[in-house]
């Protein structure tokens, strides 16, 4: 009981499942992606003795359970066990108030959906303008939300969540900011002005084996330098600086990237053809 209680959880065995919930394709295409020189070998191992070489695979030899960091990575429904298991990227194009969003649901193994959501957000929704200034003949060119800000924050979620927790990392769009929201909130070790500052510097880490992972393929560094990652790209792309926020409990992570104020004027455009429409609309009844 001492021991299970000081286990983090990923790194725990998952006594309702078994080895055969483990993918060996999947993690012979992790290996291969992280260039590991375990990958030759992989094709000749099966489920199970390759769970042992990666350490996603614990317990008695004779009764061996999947972690449930090999569960997240390397089984095609993670959500199964870990229910809530996923990225949801919602968009409001007229704001939180309008009548029209787009959303989709991005579920599988962790390293897949974190890229398959930064991925999809970059081709459908981030957007780059260049202005040319004639006092001088370098143009500036800035992006609504920069993509390395948005790939730190919605990694940092992945990485920092709990998977105990039955709510879905959720990424909001609208034409004022972009908004990464997980749960629960940052460890209390760490003081949000610090945060906000970019000098904090956690004491523990709630899924250090799932950190692991995410760092083979190069998408996290695991040493506290993702905020401070958000802040520099965001003002080398001239955008107002991030806000994290979180309560008093600790039991939620928002991170608040505003638009470029280039952008801003799109916002202001879009709430006067609103305005415009309803009054014609009013006017159309009356007559």
């Amino acid at each position: 009981m001492s021991l299970a209680a000081t286990v983090p959880f990923d790194d725990r065995y998952r006594q309702g499942a078994s080895l055969t919930d483990l993918s060996p394709h999947l993690m012979r295409e992790f290996l291969q992606e992280i260039g590991s020189e375990l990958t030759a070998e992989a094709a000749t191992l099966d489920a199970e003795a390759l769970g042992w070489r990666m350490n996603v695979v614990g317990g008695p030899s004779e009764m061996a359970f999947p972690k449930n960091v090999g569960l997240l990575f390397f089984n095609e429904h993670p959500e199964q066990f870990f229910p809530a298991t996923q990225i949801d990227v919602v968009y409001f194009p007229d704001g939180p108030g309008g009548d029209r969003f787009e959303e989709k649901e991005f579920r599988g193994p962790l390293g897949r959906i974190a890229r398959d959501a930064v991925d999809y957000i970059a081709r459908n929704y981030l957007k780059e303008t260049v202005i040319k200034h004639p006092d001088r003949p370098q143009a500036e060119r800035f992006w609504n939300y920069p993509l390395a800000a948005i790939e730190e924050a919605v990694v940092n979620a992945v990485y920092h969540r709990s998977y105990e927790i039955r709510e879905p990392i959720e990424v909001r769009i609208t034409p004022e900011e972009l908004m990464v929201l997980s749960f629960p909130g940052p460890d209390r070790s760490i003081r949000m002005d610090d945060l906000q500052a970019g000098r904090a510097v956690s004491r523990r880490y709630r899924n250090r084996r799932i950190g692991e992972f995410l760092k083979e393929l190069d998408l996290t560094e695991g040493r506290s330098t993702g905020i401070l990652k958000v802040l520099r790209v965001m003002r080398a792309n001239g955008s107002p600086a991030p806000v994290f926020e979180s309560d008093d409990e600790r039991s939620s992570f928002l991170i608040r990237l505003p638009v470029h104020e280039g952008f801003a004027g799109e916002v202001t455009e879009q709430v006067t053809q609103q305005v415009e429409a309803l009054i014609s609309a009013s006017s159309g009844e009356m007559s």
